[in-house]
């Protein structure tokens, strides 16, 4: 079935997802780097985050006339955040995370504290979600930071697809994914020694 969540979403509506589930939200979305999240955790939010979608995103942006324009917007791999996004969670209750390549144990310890989800976004398919992308409502740490590390807020409709792949309830279809893999390196190696 498929669901759209509008921005921002209660943590109610959060908790019933699944692993394996594919949405789409609408409303506001924002990205952040790992640049991004150290400013966040240091100096604060500078628009209240609770409830909205996080992108792990560095976009490709121009400037038309005083407004932005969204020309790609991919996901970068979500792991480098692995370290900052325990207490990014903790601290800004987004409920979306949205990336690619999935997150570590302690980021599925506080979704599941927190009441978020983890979602893939197909790597790849920039010009998709641009398109989905319907404006820039501001932009923040520009110049400090530059356009790629800078905080995107941007106004989406049906962004997506996502696919839960970490959920509110500590399942982590990458996990399921790496225990299946080592159970099968492990068969070939045992096949190889006894030939």
């Amino acid at each position: 079935m498929e669901r759209v969540f509008e921005t921002p979403i209660a943590e109610e509506r959060i908790r019933k997802l699944e692993a394996g589930d594919v949405i789409y939200v609408s409303g506001i979305i924002f990205t952040a780097r790992d640049e991004a999240h150290k400013v966040l955790l240091e100096r604060g939010e500078p628009f209240p985050l609770e409830g909205l979608a996080l992108f792990h995103c560095g976009p490709v942006v121009r400037k038309r006339g005083e407004a932005w324009e969204v020309i790609a917007a991919g996901p970068t791999t979500s792991m480098r955040m692995e370290s900052l996004e325990p207490r990014f969670l903790r601290k800004f209750k987004p409920r979306v995370i949205i990336g690619k390549g999935g997150m570590g144990a302690g980021t599925l310890k506080a979704l599941v504290e927190v009441g978020a989800v983890y979602c893939h976004f197909t790597g790849g398919a920039g010009a998709l979600a641009a398109r989905a992308i319907k404006g820039v409502r501001e932009v923040h740490y520009l110049e400090e930071l530059g356009i790629p590390e800078a905080i995107w807020v941007f106004e989406v409709e049906r962004f997506g697809p996502l696919v839960v792949a970490m959920d509110s309830h500590g399942r982590s279809l990458y996990a399921e994914v790496g225990a299946v893999v080592q159970k099968n390196l492990e068969k070939i190696r045992a096949r190889t020694k006894e030939g």
